[in-house]
């Protein structure tokens, strides 16, 4: 599956790369956070393919009421799995607190309580398919991975644990960003998952 994977930074020039047809073999396009929700409405339209997405720390809280809290035509992955086509996607949104009011922001504990309440979802995917989860969807990065030490860039750890328990293929995320498309920074290899940055965006085959 072809998926188109987006975070953080806006990139006027999809559209156009939209229009002239050079991402048509996208069959779905994931969201790690960070980016206005009608930009994605945009991409959604032109494309005219599936979106999940989860929120980031600059995203709004979610309200049924509130069409600017969500992404119109996509569905927020936050603590959430689902199945496309033949793949088993779960996410967890937000990243660690960092401000006491922030949006979207969790202490390292209220993390984990957060990344628990996919148990549930993750043993009936098991029992099913045999599997868990294929493609874990995150804003923030694992902590100790992909992340730094500032404050507001600091990994959660809920997320290694997920990766441990869940064991995806692949792990998506966004919020740290690497300016120089090194791919030895961007892209790891961790407890058989491979972690990938996909900010600003990438287009990514994703196998069994």
């Amino acid at each position: 599956m072809k998926i188109l994977a987006l975070s953080d930074e806006v990139v006027e020039r999809l559209y156009s790369l939209c229009n002239n047809g050079h991402f048509k073999t996208i069959e779905l396009i994931v969201g790690c956070g960070d980016l206005p929700y009608p930009y994605l409405e945009n991409i959604v339209t032109l494309l005219n393919v599936p979106l999940v997405y989860v929120p980031g720390n600059h995203d709004p809280n979610y309200s049924p009421e509130d069409a600017k809290s969500y992404a119109e035509g996509g569905s927020s992955l936050d603590r959430r799995l689902i199945r496309f086509k033949t793949f088993l996607i779960g996410g967890l949104g937000g990243c660690v607190q960092y401000r006491p009011d922030g949006t979207n922001q969790y202490t390292q504990a209220d993390a984990y309580l957060r990344a628990f309440s996919m148990i549930p979802s993750l043993l009936l995917n098991r029992l099913h398919y045999g599997r868990s989860m294929d493609i874990l969807i995150t804003h923030s990065p694992p902590f100790g991975i992909h992340d730094d030490d500032t404050q507001a860039h600091t990994g959660l750890k809920a997320i290694n644990w997920l990766i441990r328990v869940a064991k995806p293929r692949y792990h998506l995320h966004g919020h740290t960003h690497f300016y120089r498309r090194n791919l030895a920074e961007s892209e790891t290899l961790y407890k058989g998952t491979k972690i990938i940055n996909v900010h600003p965006y990438k287009v990514l085959d994703v196998y069994h």
